[in-house]
């Protein structure tokens, strides 16, 4: 027996082997076929069937969820545990229990996700404002649907939406929900798919009822009149911006600035946060918090704690004596998520398209596709008043003689030929014929079929009132807008995003002065800086600089300073001294062009340095113009680093220097000609790339070569190389004069 069982193992192995074909053969396939068979396929159903909602404000695992707590009956009664809801979902949406919970989590009331959440929940269901409030388990919480997913499942019994199989085709589910309201626009919907992504801010549902209205009695309707900004469920304040929010409005995209609510406990000395940017969250806002202590940027802050409690979200931070709450504030808006951006993305599948519309467009759209359901719901609710008119006009038949009627039946042999016999004796057709056959003994009285006869002119009535309501559009948008009015008498809640419209210039206010203190500025020729205090500069010894560098400018001045550094492209970069470490003589120091980002190949030639942009800014260039621009031309209100057209481009410079008052000047040509002009004679420009005024001339092919600030004694005669008008060639200078620059040089 051993012997045999050894002989069958090795062929049972064979068989098994021979089973997997061509295994372990590699089969070319080209790149674009495996894309289009494999990955588009993936693509489409992260897109079509899971990220992006459709026009019912919807993704698939919401609408799943939600009408299998419709069909659970939760709409009334008591809650139920949401482990029971998790499990019955899972007939229409095959994922995970935990990936169901979670979406069930987001819904509810207790996570105050939404602005108008769609799930009555008991339990602990987490905070979207807070990363570490975990949710329970869903055998622990209890769930039933909110008062306003009435208006999410309002006829969805009349064939007002279609109805398909679910995965395993046991069951129907809807491809959309009949929304009486846009309800895309009232709750928040963020999702990622392939290749694309949607995020959708909420707006409040009053505002959102009365500008669908709106827009449907007047197609030009204003939206910022009556939308007025977008509404989160978490407050704060938004900061306005009417340009944004038409772009928002008008094309879908852009950028809403969210900024969290404080009050001052002016008794406690501490600040209390209680409502925070719907991208933010309560630990974000702390850890960056703390960095910044650490990192030495914030002073002001004490103690920093999160007093959260069933009462809401409470961040405190406690002050140190004397501290402004109001400016710290405007930094920390400025430093920390307490400020942030909300961007926006309206992209909506419609038509089974993924497409980013505007508001305007969502409720366009909308409103097309609740026409639709409430043409469907008339056109159902007309077939049943037809059909129920016409058993009764046969029921009215009867009338005529009721004991035919009995007679007819009793004196019939067969069962089967009671409706026959009906049809024949009234002159009625098998449906009223079956319809009277099916009457009850104690309903034969004349009583009871007037009653139900009285109806049928009412039901005619219904029934043309029906027909024209298929017939005109007004009619269905009259029947829109009541609903829409009873939507936002019934569900309106007041706006929780205050509106906030900022002040010119408080970005700078809250800005933190930076000490002052007196400091020495170095600029070299291949553009490096060092920022040094003057007790460090006794201390020092000689510059480091790069083979081959110098030092061209060294100006003292305060840390508060504005530096100017022009650059070889017409350009100028501004910075402030505070902006530049205090270093030593004996580091290299900063490279500006890198330092403040200098396009690729541009260099700083000259560095201005002012407190209060007086004076004047000389340029001369190379074809012996001169341009004197007043130096309150690059003072900027807002924080720009970079101004274009700093200077004229048409020359190349041949001197560039910071005037605090007008003073003597020696061009020199290349033909070695001098010239010592007075600034004084040159008229001051308001324009900052003007072309200046001739000061020199020249012959052809020559250029002026030099520019420096005269001083007596850097030639023998300087009465030759002065003139009383410009432009002036100027003079060639004597062996005396070629002597003095020989030796001061």
């Amino acid at each position: 027996m051993a012997a045999k069982r050894q002989k069958k193992e090795p062929k049972k192995s064979v068989n098994t082997s021979a089973v997997i074909e061509n295994a372990g053969v590699l089969i070319e396939q080209p790149i674009v076929s495996t894309l289009e068979e494999n990955y588009m396929p993936y693509a489409m159903s992260v897109i079509v069937s899971r990220a992006i909602p459709e026009i019912d404000g919807f993704k698939p695992s919401h609408r799943k969820l939600l009408y299998t707590m419709y069909k659970m009956g939760l709409l009334t009664g008591a809650r139920t545990k949401s482990a029971n809801v998790v499990g019955a979902t899972m007939k229409l949406n095959p994922h995970g229990d935990q990936a169901i919970y979670e979406t069930l989590v987001r819904l509810s009331r207790g996570c105050e996700a939404l602005l108008h959440p769609y799930v009555d929940s008991k339990g602990n269901f987490g905070k979207a404002y807070s990363r570490d409030m975990a949710y329970a388990a869903s055998r622990y919480t209890e769930v039933k649907l909110d008062p306003i997913a009435n208006e999410l499942f309002r006829d969805i019994d009349e064939d007002t939406v279609d109805m398909v199989d679910n995965y395993d085709n046991t069951m129907k589910e809807p491809t959309l929900f009949p929304v009486t309201f846009p309800s895309v626009l009232v709750n928040s919907n963020i999702g990622i798919a392939v290749g694309m992504a949607s995020s959708i801010c909420p707006f409040n549902l009053a505002e959102v009822c009365e500008t669908t209205i709106a827009v449907l009695k007047n197609p030009e309707h204003d939206l910022l009149e009556t939308l007025h900004a977008p509404d989160f469920p978490g407050g704060g304040y938004i900061v306005y911006d009417e340009q944004a929010l038409r772009r928002i409005y008008d094309t879908g995209r852009g950028g809403i600035r969210v900024r969290a609510r404080y009050t001052y406990d002016r008794a406690n000395n501490c600040i209390d946060v209680t409502e925070i940017p719907p991208t933010a969250t309560v630990e974000a806002i702390m850890d960056k918090v703390v960095d910044l202590v650490k990192a030495g940027k914030i002073r002001e802050i004490a103690d920093m704690r999160d007093e959260t409690d069933l009462n809401g979200l409470k961040l405190t931070f406690d002050l140190k004596r004397g501290v402004d709450p109001d400016r710290l504030m405007q930094r920390l808006f400025k430093l920390t998520p307490l400020e942030d951006s909300f961007s926006c993305n309206f992209n909506v599948l419609i038509g089974g398209m993924p497409r980013v519309c505007g508001v305007r467009t969502l409720i366009e759209e909308w409103a097309a596709f609740r026409s639709e359901c409430v043409r469907r719901r008339v056109f159902r609710q007309l077939n049943k008043k037809k059909e129920k008119l016409h058993l009764l006009e046969g029921l009215s038949r009867i009338l005529l003689d009721i004991d035919k009627a009995v007679r007819i039946v009793r004196e019939t042999q067969e069962e089967r030929e009671v409706v026959p016999n009906l049809m024949i004796g009234f002159g009625i057709d098998e449906v009223q014929a079956e319809y009277v056959a099916e009457i009850r003994l104690r309903q034969l009285n004349r009583e009871h079929i007037l009653k139900r006869t009285e109806e049928i002119g009412q039901l005619r009535d219904d029934i043309a009132e029906m027909e024209s309501i298929l017939e005109h559009r007004e009619k269905i948008r009259a029947i829109i807008i009541s609903e829409l009015e009873n939507v936002g008498k019934k569900y309106a809640k007041p706006r929780r995003s205050l509106l906030y419209y900022p002040t010119e210039g408080e970005d700078e206010a809250g800005e933190e002065p930076a000490p002052d203190y007196a400091v020495h500025l170095f600029f070299t020729r291949e553009g490096y800086f060092k920022k040094i205090t003057p007790q460090s500069l006794r201390m020092s010894g000689e510059h480091k600089l790069k083979e081959g560098d110098t030092v061209t400018q060294a100006v003292e001045a305060t840390n508060n300073s504005d530096l100017l550094f022009f650059t070889d492209r017409g350009q100028v970069y501004k910075a402030k001294a505070s902006d530049f470490d205090d270093t030593k003589a004996s580091v290299m120091g900063d490279y500006i062009p890198a330092r403040l980002g200098m396009d690729e190949g541009e260099s700083a030639v000259y560095m201005a340095v002012t407190a209060d942009y007086a004076g004047y800014m000389l340029f001369v260039f190379q074809n012996g113009k001169a341009a004197k621009v007043d130096l309150a031309g690059y003072a900027t209100k807002t924080n720009r680093k970079k101004l274009v057209g700093a200077y004229s481009t048409a020359s190349p410079l041949a001197g560039i220097f910071q005037l605090a008052q007008d003073a003597e000047y020696l061009l020199t040509s290349s033909a070695g000609r001098m010239l010592i002009v007075h600034t004084g004679a040159v008229a001051v420009k308001t324009t900052r790339s003007t072309q200046g005024v001739a000061v020199m001339t020249l012959k052809k092919n020559n250029f002026v070569e030099r520019v420096r600030p005269f001083e007596e004694g850097m030639v023998a005669n300087p009465h030759r190389f002065r003139t009383k008008t410009l432009p002036a060639a100027g003079a060639l200078p004597r062996a005396e004069d070629a002597g003095e620059q020989l030796t001061l040089g």
